[in-house]
């Protein structure tokens, strides 16, 4: 059996994060089209990459139905002009659906069956709402086997405010704030735009073109926030301003084994050392990331001091912080999601993993010092996910 392959993050891009509903820019879009868009921009990215080379294409939604159904990897792929000899499949593990389509596809090719292989996501929540026409099997509730409310996000984030009261709703709304001044000062510095795609947009006022995210809130305070409501409970601790907005979105990455990439010519901006999935209770889903973590260090011979840098998926507040709090991480930890988040940016659910291996990949070239970094997430229905990824840029030298 030959050794396994090193496989590299050679790229990602994704389409600007729009607000979920009616009013939001993405509401005349196709869900598929949106997909497209991103593979569209990131093979124009990479010129030197033989199309006819691509051995899968994976694309995850959690909705697989309308223009979200239909065997997205496949249809996406002929749409985006790939050669009809390119195979492709639709994936789905919730919020953490792109980071599976990574993962997945990125096995395989340490395995030896592909060379190159296109993973990534799209979640339209405007047409196809979390849930949407699910119908969950009746023992479920029956056989208690989880709460009647496991499956409404929001309950779950005030049961980690239960179960782990030192989680305020003070240091959640402080997170908030943070997470959304963090992405404007990145947004300043120019950091996020140059891994953008900008989407033709539709609406009553006719054409337009989606180049930045939508519906920031730099100028959110602490007095603003202590005043929002609590949605899932009265006088509860989870707001709009502490939690991910409803989004639509894509994202997509290119990988390959390292030596195919010496072989196209492609650049090798992260290279992957070890992932993990876990399951929790899912009535307390946002802990998830946890035991992943603690997996996918033991399986790489790390430490959590080994990480240099964290993206970690905002669904909510809470949530990042439970995970920080296990590891004895600070709040305002400069390692951690330095561009902000989710809370900021949206949680457009299956695409979100692949947003944060994005931001990690150009952090990396920013910070030589560090060479390791994380990219983590909770997944509805109690899991939750680890991608651990090693810096080519690393140059063993202190900051």
């Amino acid at each position: 059996m030959a050794e396994r392959a090193d496989v590299v993050f050679v790229d990602g891009v994704r389409t600007p994060f729009g607000r979920a509903g009616e009013k939001g820019m993405y509401w005349n879009t196709r869900a598929d089209d949106l997909i497209v868009k991103a593979m569209i921009g990131m093979l124009e990215r990479n010129p030197e990459l033989p199309k006819d080379r691509v051995d899968e294409v994976a694309i995850a939604a959690t909705t697989q139905e309308g223009d979200q159904g239909l065997t997205l990897g496949r249809t996406a792929a002929i749409l985006a002009g790939l050669p009809l000899s390119v195979p492709g499949y639709a994936i789905d593990r919730m919020c953490a659906g792109a980071m599976t389509a990574v993962t997945t596809a990125a096995g395989s090719i340490a395995f030896g069956a592909y060379d190159v292989a296109i993973a990534g996501g799209v979640e339209h929540m405007g047409r196809h709402p979390m849930g949407g026409n699910a119908d969950p099997n009746p023992r479920f509730l029956a056989e208690k086997l989880v709460s009647g409310d496991a499956l409404n996000m929001g309950l779950t984030a005030e049961r980690l405010h239960d179960r782990f009261p030192h989680l305020t709703k003070e240091r959640s709304d402080r997170f908030g704030m943070r997470s959304q001044q963090k992405v404007a000062a990145a947004y300043e510095a120019g950091h996020i735009q140059p891994d953008l795609v900008p989407v033709a947009i539709r609406s009553e006022q006719g054409w337009g073109l989606a180049t930045d995210d939508e519906g920031l809130r730099p100028e959110t305070t602490m007095e603003g926030l202590a005043t929002l409501r609590t949605p899932f409970r009265p006088h509860g601790r989870v707001t709009a301003g502490n939690a991910s907005p409803l989004t639509d979105g894509a994202t997509v990455s290119l990988l390959a084994s390292a030596d195919a990439a010496r072989e196209l010519g492609l650049t090798s901006k992260m290279r992957l050392v070890s992932f993990a999935f876990a399951g929790v209770q899912p009535e307390v889903m946002g802990i998830g990331p946890i035991p992943s973590t603690e997996k996918a260090l033991k399986k790489a011979g790390l430490t959590i001091d080994d990480i240099g840098l964290f993206e970690l998926n905002e669904a909510f507040a809470v949530q990042v912080l439970s995970l920080l709090d296990h590891f004895g991480i600070d709040d305002d930890d400069a390692r951690v999601n330095p561009w902000g988040g989710a809370i900021a940016v949206g949680h457009p659910l299956a695409s979100s993993g692949v947003r944060l291996m994005i931001q990690l990949a150009r952090q990396f070239e920013q910070h030589p010092e560090v060479r390791y970094g994380m990219t983590a997430m909770c997944v509805g229905l109690g899991q939750g996910g680890t991608v651990i990824w090693e810096n080519p840029h690393y140059d063993g030298k202190k900051k």
